[in-house]
């Protein structure tokens, strides 16, 4: 067999098991991202829901409030 011929084969093949293993990477890179962008959003709603109970929590009206059902659980007890 000539070697220009096994070298001919031997570069189809690599060729061939290089589009392959690209394809993959492409799927599981976009794969990744896909979840990237679906944690970032998942985040983001929870930042705005802390912020929302940092607001409740640090209003002056909640405290009231827990001061005055802490004097009824006292009334009752």
């Amino acid at each position: 067999m000539n070697i220009t011929a096994v070298a001919i084969v031997a570069i189809v093949c690599w060729a061939i098991v290089e589009l392959t293993n690209g394809t993959k990477t492409k799927k599981k890179n976009k794969a990744a991202l896909e979840q990237d962008a679906e944690l970032a959003k998942q985040v983001s709603s929870l930042k705005e829901r802390i912020e929302t109970l940092e607001k409740i929590v640090t209003d002056e009206k909640y405290d009231l409030h827990r001061q005055f059902d802490a004097l009824k659980k006292d009334r009752v007890a």
